[in-house]
């Protein structure tokens, strides 16, 4: 059993819900039930009861939520002195981010931040990535989220994910793959929902380094779920990011491209960032995967 573990614990007891708690320490849902498992079978007693949709604190287990909220208290107030020593006990790191990494990468990457220094603010700006690198330049923004970084701006990586076509679940695409792919040429040919992201690299680009054209787009919109929306409504077809995809897919189906494409993100610092104590904490923390 380690901290998060005990961290989950008290998050489950005052939200009552797994999946809420699980978003709140920064970790995945079926993570979070593997976990709670683990730790009342180490334990050896029954910390919570299920009652309807809502789990229940027992009251053995109010006994262990409360000891582990005073030792999970105490483990942030020393890491509190510790900040305070090295000089992090207030600040402000000015985040700027697309869209897709602002509601999806960032919130736990704050939290799991925040834990360890939370007299440091962090405040998120979202533009499109053309946006960000102007931010970065113009030392608006201390770090921001760069699609494809060069290796020559050390950027600290924070994931990558592939291109992913989505048509309707009875596009002839989907019905003639036995494999589940589809060429870039074949899905850019079909009548295309052009779904941005806030990105400049998105389906359109991607087809024009092919050496490919959109001939037939339909309708272009900046969220990438609602192009999946359009999509379920047999609008056309659309290219999306597949950590981008939405969580109901019913009347989709998802294909991998036969070529695979795929997109990296990175956190890259400007000016003013490279100079700030909070900036380099921020990313040393990600660089040792602890954020």
């Amino acid at each position: 059993m380690n901290l998060q573990h005990w961290r989950l614990l008290v998050a489950v007891a005052d939200l009552g819900n797994v999946s809420r708690a699980a978003e709140h320490v920064g970790i995945t849902q079926s993570g979070a039930s593997q976990a709670i498992a683990q730790l009342e079978s180490a334990l050896g007693i029954q910390v919570f009861a299920r009652e309807r949709r809502q789990l229940c604190v027992t009251a053995l287990g109010e006994r262990v939520v409360e000891q582990a909220r005073a030792m999970v208290s105490s483990f942030d107030a020393i890491r509190l002195l510790a900040s305070e020593g090295k000089g992090l006990s207030s600040g402000r790191i000015r985040f700027a981010s697309f869209p897709s990494v602002i509601s999806t990468v960032l919130p736990p990457l704050v939290r799991a931040f925040q834990r360890r220094h939370p007299g440091i603010e962090v405040v998120a700006l979202e533009g499109t990535d053309e946006e960000v690198e102007a931010w970065l330049l113009a030392d608006t923004v201390d770090v921001g989220v760069v699609m494809n970084p060069a290796p020559q701006r050390h950027a600290v990586r924070l994931g990558r994910d592939a291109w992913v076509g989505v048509v309707p679940a009875s596009n002839r695409l989907g019905r003639r793959s036995s494999d589940g792919s589809v060429s870039l040429a074949e899905l850019v040919s079909e009548p295309f929902v052009l779904a941005t992201g806030g990105c400049a690299v998105n389906a359109q680009s991607l087809a024009q380094a092919a050496g490919l054209h959109l001939s037939d787009v339909r309708v272009t919109v900046r969220d990438w779920v609602s192009a999946c929306v359009l999509v379920r409504e047999d609008m056309g077809v659309a290219l999306v990011p597949e950590s981008a995809l939405p969580e109901d897919r019913r009347g989709l189906r998802v294909m991998q491209l036969a070529e695979p494409i795929q997109r990296v993100f990175g956190l890259v610092c400007s000016r003013a960032g490279a100079s700030s104590d909070a900036v380099q904490a921020l990313l040393k923390g990600l660089r040792q995967g602890e954020g």
